[in-house]
């Protein structure tokens, strides 16, 4: 979209107000409010930010202001508040483009993917819980009378909160995203909202974009929305499952069909799951990038009977147990992203793994039909099965011996990923939780 196209845009709708926003690490969106009436300025020099107060984007206080500058095709007129819109941007430090900004590396990697003439489409189903503060202060799930054991699909669950589903899958259907699925999931008060693919740049404008707007909507009704991946050890935690495909240049043939083929998958596509799940461990610091996201990842059960967690580097059919699922013929669904994953960083670093696959031909193995929640260790074990790291300081390790994935962070960003994340791990681990004072309190 063009700086007049914008204008005309602003003209029609009235808007009075742009956001100009970008991410940091976390994939939080950082934004700030410009009157129309210098959208010029905002679209030639960007917004300017002080970048070490921003979060993690690998600055100082002593260091030169972060630039964000706006990627108009990105642009969201808000539905709640019509006079305003948002738009993405990249981070630039002195007119260069910042190393450290994580829309920046997604670019990066779909250029390369592209000159080898692949466009990358990704669909997401973010999950998210509804909480709300009890009377001694502390978060619990929003609904009381959300109480089933097995609480997914329930309609008379979901019918409580229709009003703010309904609004959402509205918003979003005034943002032309294509909403077609929402549903009650695993745990109380936890939904998810589907929306149709897009190419990977666009999807993570709108994952970041659909995880603040189902925020302020919450907010606006007295309650949290969180992404957290597991704020309750008895309820099942919440992921973002990616669905990944890779087309031709134009973004008209889906170069993993292949309708004769048992799971409707291309020699492409086994090549790409072979690259995934030959990184699978280092991925899962990008995408599980949390002390709380292996509180997810478990082999045991929450208290549905089921984590729906992945915790084994396999793939099958529509079978759930395992790290990457074929939900239909020409696409393939990874299931260890969770809800705090920065969208960037994490299609970035699976597009890389996954044309590291393809380049080396990786055969990702046989496909597996088994419950593997039900197997025993050892026999997963003779079978050459792997895992996924049970900790984030383990994938951290495992991320720093990957050249590839890596690479496709950037190496100087990769250094300082592990460097903010392991800081995290030792703030964590150095921490004395309540678990450990009615555990040991007692008998020491």
């Amino acid at each position: 979209m063009t700086l007049n196209q914008v204008k005309r845009l602003a003209e029609e709708k009235k808007i009075e107000f742009f956001l100009c926003s970008f991410v940091e690490m976390s994939g939080l969106p950082k934004a700030k409010v410009v009157p129309t009436t210098h959208l010029e300025d905002m679209a030639e020099e960007g917004a300017g930010f002080a970048g070490f107060a921003t979060g993690h984007m690998g600055q100082g206080p002593h260091d030169p202001d972060i630039m964000s500058i706006p990627d108009f095709n990105s642009l969201a007129v808000l539905p709640w508040r019509p006079n305003v819109a948002w738009v993405a941007g990249n981070a630039h430090v002195e007119g260069k483009p910042w190393a450290y900004c994580p829309r920046t590396i997604l670019q990066r990697q779909l250029a390369k993917a592209r000159r080898k003439g692949y466009t990358f489409n990704v669909g997401v189903e973010p999950e998210f819980m509804l909480l709300k503060r009890n009377e001694q202060g502390s978060y619990v799930p929003a609904d009381s009378l959300d109480i089933l054991p097995k609480p997914c699909y329930d309609l008379v669950t979901l019918h409580r909160s229709l009003d703010l589903m309904t609004t959402l899958i509205k918003y979003m259907q005034e943002l032309g995203w294509g909403p077609y699925a929402n549903d009650h999931e695993d745990a109380n008060c936890q939904f998810e909202i589907n929306w149709s693919y897009a190419d990977a740049l666009t999807t993570a404008d709108r994952h970041t974009f659909f995880r603040w707007m189902v925020k302020s909507a919450a907010e606006q009704r007295g309650l949290m929305a969180t992404f957290m991946p597991k704020p309750f050890s008895h309820l099942t935690g919440s992921g973002a499952h990616f669905h990944l495909s890779l087309w031709d240049k134009d973004n008209e043939k889906n170069l993993f069909l292949d309708k004769r083929d048992r799971n409707g998958l291309s020699q492409q596509a086994y090549w790409f799951m072979g690259g995934l799940l030959r990184h699978a461990r280092a991925l899962a610091a990008v995408t599980s990038p949390l002390v709380n996201s292996y509180k997810r990842l478990i082999r045991g059960a929450p208290r549905s009977g089921a984590t729906w967690a992945p915790v084994y580097t396999t793939y099958g059919g529509s079978n759930r147990t395992q790290m990457i699922r074929i939900p239909g013929p020409g696409r393939i669904e990874n299931r260890t992203v969770d809800g705090a994953a920065n969208p960037y960083l994490a299609c970035a670093a699976m597009l890389a793994a996954g044309l590291d696959g393809i380049e080396k031909r990786m055969d990702p193995g046989k496909r597996n039909d088994d419950n593997l929640y039900e197997i025993p260790e050892a026999e997963l074990q003779r079978r050459g099965i792997g895992f996924l790291p049970t900790t984030l300081r383990e994938a951290l390790e495992c991320l720093e011996g990957d050249k590839v994935v890596k690479e496709a962070l950037g190496a100087e960003y990769a250094d300082y990923y592990i460097e903010v994340k392991r800081e995290e791990w030792r703030q964590y681990h150095q921490h004395v939780s309540q678990w450990e004072l009615d555990k040991y309190l007692p008998i020491y």
